[in-house]
């Protein structure tokens, strides 16, 4: 029997729209996008979901839907939190002269996790990458230039990945604060190249804190 191509097209397309119309397969999709979630564990997920809807789909339905109606940037600092300023800005007991410079939400979450650092953060949003096409602008740099240029902060700790494109950004944050006169410093043992922070464990990067040295 002759390859019909249309009929062969059209088949496709069928179970595409099929797939697209039911709703498991468009949960298993969404949840396959998250880190650490392939289709096979997004599938086991949504399974036990749907056994349980009430104990378990329902709440996280909502959750969700709150966290995504309230949850934004903190202006200050960059962090997500459902108030701006985020709770660590505001946090009284905080030292306010120590800014811990880091790339992401995730980065800030796990020194967090760890109670290693008691100071205020800034969040760059990701680091500098030629073949990647980010350029200064497009992260939080000139933010924390004049956040430390209003006073007030005396050290600046860059806990950055263990990258080449971590230690590019470390050296063009460090240029820039220069003129202004405070202390840079930078993570040192306990980081192995090429990790991240949001991996490692609290002790890892309690003594990567304490062992910091200037940039």
């Amino acid at each position: 029997m002759p390859f019909d191509r249309d009929s062969a097209f059209a088949e496709v397309a069928q179970r595409r729209d099929a797939l697209v119309n039911d709703p498991v397969e468009q949960l298993v999709a969404l949840l396959s996008r998250l880190p650490g979630l392939g289709r096979r564990s997004a599938r086991r997920a949504v399974l036990k979901m749907l056994q349980d809807p009430a104990r378990l789909m329902l709440p996280l339905a909502g959750a969700l839907e709150a966290a995504a109606e309230a949850v934004h940037p903190c202006r200050v600092c960059g962090n997500l939190d459902a108030q701006d300023p985020c709770n660590v800005c505001r946090d009284a007991r905080r030292e306010r002269g120590l800014v811990c410079v880091v790339e992401g939400v995730a980065d800030l979450w796990a020194l967090e996790r760890a109670g290693a650092h008691r100071g205020l953060y800034h969040v760059l949003g990701g680091t500098l990458s030629a073949l990647g096409g980010v350029g200064p602008e497009d992260l939080s740099i000139q933010p924390l230039v004049e956040r430390v240029a209003a006073g007030g902060i005396e050290e600046v700790i860059l806990a950055l990945p263990a990258t080449v494109e971590g230690a590019t950004t470390g050296h063009y944050v460090t240029d820039r604060l220069k003129p202004l006169n405070v202390a840079v410093t930078r993570l040192a043992q306990g980081v192995p190249i090429g990790g991240a922070l949001d991996v490692l464990d609290d002790g890892t990067l309690t003594a990567a804190l304490r062992a910091r040295r200037p940039a």
